[in-house]
């Protein structure tokens, strides 16, 4: 006799079954379902009447933002499909979303490890099952996370480009039941954006192993020939843009021609209350700004790639819950972050491109209030981009020393290390060769774009701990050393397995499990690795090396020079877009959409809208004068003879030629009799 169905189960099945909505299956995770007639074995339900009731469900959300349901439903109908949405726009529910509204796996291809981890560990706190492979994870635990995508009902795994040119990647993930390819920072795949990274090329493999499955390519910066390019790699079956507009009508955008930075970064945080982020190029001065800042009762921090995870986690949790109202940070500090109240980011120095720079600013007021991206300049900035620009490109002589040096640094024979990932400690490798750290970091980043090697950013690996002895052998051990005990204890009750296979521990959460300060932790497990009582592998934070050819004798090297050469001019152009943008007295926000190829009208709200420059007038009372007469006018209808008789008859003229430049500006206009201020904003 069949066992009964658990009422529980029973109860839904009866709902599903005399529902009148058609098509929805329920998630659900069954603990032992064994009694339903072998219907249903240990097997979690997928896919969803709609998106909106699994945006509803998982996010919490009534409705979509702006363009968010046009992009899905085109994915969904199988099409593929490029959005092209700003910073703060809602682009991985693009993905996410119909990826759950159908059965199979996404594959994520994303270039950011810290993005990847920030993306998985959202999702997996909605229940929602994701993995992600990058250098640095081991090869056993690359091959569990394989398996689970295959046969279990993982949903989502992110990868980074370089691990498509692996053989046993791609063939695992052949296998599997792919329903979407979803391509993160899409730019990076064309030659002509501004972050371009060949391991990208590597993606258009996916596409003729699935050529069925559509592809979805997301970024929040492309100019024209990005977005065509974009397409012709991924090799979409047809073009098929959804683009929202650039335009950010809450954000401000101001350029300070200022020598003394630091204090004019003061004066502006003194005036603009609120969450920011203050940008620089410098470590140090990450440091040097933050405590700056500290020292004038501004609640600030510093952030940049060489600090612990365990310390970039503090920092930027105590800054997302408003602990920390400034963050001073090198660009590592914000991709994947969602902090909508930020009033305001501060620049200062110029960024080596406009994307990299729309990108940054517009990180502040994503909740559509009003906020601000200033840019602090002086003609010093403008000598440090040359002088960046002219080293960017060592001779190939240098280049050759750096790649053989990488060799000796890692002992690694000639012919093999293809797909080896290892640490790298930049300050480390130049020290121990003797390497000016500039020529040096830019030789990296040549072999990097011709595709010998791949640099990530810090990657966190946690602990692994293996008891190696028996139970009856450890029960003996801990009868003679006591202090061990708690530590054990805890292993063996927190992490289970350890008995049979190295489990992952975060050592930092398990320091407070047992009361135990982290260093003294570390010290107990070192000492039972001693012992031969545990397997122990520390934890670490670095950044990860990945040789993604075997290694070559240096002499033989071959560059793509046609390539290099382009890469150059292109950079040029893009510095010198950055510095038009600093120079050039045109409305801020019609520089940058033009440069997306997006017309709009003066925003009203910029320093260059907001400043009037007439002849005989500085700035500073041209801008008074005007702001009197917008008074003037927004509060009666009065004639032009009665606005210039109301100022003293010692600055008529001034008043007059003023006149002149509102009305050819159009700031106000002729209504019968009387003058208007045609928009209060301006």
């Amino acid at each position: 006799m069949n066992s009964p169905v658990p009422s529980a189960v029973a109860q839904i099945i009866h709902l599903v079954l005399s529902s009148t909505i058609k098509s929805i299956k329920i998630y659900l995770t069954f603990s032992d379902v064994s009694g339903i007639n072998g219907i249903f074995t240990k097997k979690r339900l997928t896919s969803v009447a709609s998106p909106k009731i699994i945006l509803k469900q998982f996010w919490s959300y009534d409705s979509f933002r702006p363009l968010q349901e046009e992009i899905i439903n085109s994915v969904l109908n199988g099409e593929d499909t490029l959005a092209l949405l700003p910073t703060g726009g809602g682009k991985s529910i693009c993905f996410q979303v119909p990826t759950l509204c159908r059965d199979g796996i996404c594959i994520v291809i994303s270039p950011l490890i810290a993005l990847m981890k920030d993306q998985v560990a959202n999702l997996r706190a909605k229940n929602i099952k994701a993995e992600a492979i990058y250098s640095g994870i081991s090869k056993s635990n690359i091959d569990r996370i394989l398996d689970n995508c295959k046969f279990g009902d993982i949903k989502f795994l992110y990868v980074s480009p370089e691990r498509l040119k692996t053989d046993l990647a791609m063939t695992r993930i052949s296998q599997m039941n792919v329903s979407l390819i979803a391509v993160d920072e899409a730019h990076c795949i064309s030659q002509w954006g501004y972050d371009f990274r060949p391991s990208y090329l590597e993606i258009a493999e996916l596409r003729k192993v699935f050529p069925d499955v559509p592809v979805v390519a997301l970024t929040a910066t492309a100019t024209q020939k990005v977005v065509e390019d974009i397409q012709e790699k991924l090799e979409f079956k047809k073009s098929n843009l959804m683009q929202k507009s650039f335009q950010r009508s809450n954000l401000w955008y101001v350029v300070v021609q200022e020598e003394n930075k630091r204090r004019k970064l003061l004066e502006i945080l003194q005036k603009i209350p609120g969450s920011g982020i203050v940008y620089t190029r410098s470590r140090k001065k990450t440091v040097e700004i933050a405590k700056g800042l500290q020292h004038y009762n501004i609640t600030a921090d510093y952030y940049h790639a060489g600090l612990t995870n365990d310390q970039r986690s503090k920092k930027q949790e105590d800054w997302i819950s408003d602990k920390t109202r400034i963050i001073v940070s090198t660009n590592a500090f914000g991709m994947g972050i969602d902090k909508p109240n930020v009033r305001i980011v501060v620049h200062m120095d110029l960024p080596d491109s406009i994307e990299a720079y729309f990108q940054e600013a517009g990180r502040a007021g994503r909740d559509e209030e009003q906020s601000y991206g200033v840019l602090l300049y002086n003609d010093e900035d403008r000598t440090k981009l040359e002088r960046n620009f002219e080293n960017s490109y060592p001779p190939m002589e240098e280049i050759r020393r750096v790649y053989r040096a990488l060799g000796n640094y890692y002992q690694m024979a000639i012919g093999s290390g293809m797909g080896r990932s290892l640490d790298f400690h930049l300050q480390e490798f130049i020290n121990r060769f003797n390497f000016e750290p500039l020529p040096t970091y830019n030789a990296l980043k040549i072999l990097e774009t011709n595709g010998y090697i791949s640099i990530s950013e810090s990657v966190s690996i946690l602990a692994k701990v293996k008891v190696k002895v028996s139970k009856d052998i450890l029960y003996d051990f801990l009868l003679k050393n006591k202090k061990y005990e708690i530590v054990i204890k805890a292993i063996l009750r927190v992490y289970q397995g350890a008995f049979e296979y190295p489990v992952n521990v975060d050592e930092h959460k398990l320091s407070k499990f047992v009361k135990l300060d982290k260093r003294i932790l570390v010290q107990r497990f070192e000492e039972l690795h001693k012992f031969n009582i545990i397997y122990y592998t520390p934890a670490k934070n670095k950044p990860q090396l990945t040789y993604l050819l075997p290694r070559e004798n240096a002499d033989d090297l071959v560059l793509d020079f046609k390539r290099l050469q382009f890469l150059k001019e292109r950079y040029r152009t893009n510095i010198n877009a950055v510095i038009r943008y600093a120079e050039e007295e045109t409305c801020r926000q019609v520089q940058l959409l033009n440069y997306f190829g997006e017309e709009v009208e003066k925003c009203g709200t910029c320093d260059v809208c907001r400043s009037i420059r007439v002849d005989g007038m500085t700035i500073e009372e041209s801008t008074r004068l005007k702001n009197k007469i917008r008074r003037m006018l927004l509060k009666d209808g009065l004639t032009y003879e009665e606005v210039v008789d109301s100022f003293h008859t010692k600055i008529n003229a001034k008043v007059v030629s003023l006149m002149s430049y509102l009305l050819a500006e159009k700031f106000i206009v002729k209504e019968k009799d009387s003058l208007v201020w045609a928009d209060p904003k301006k």
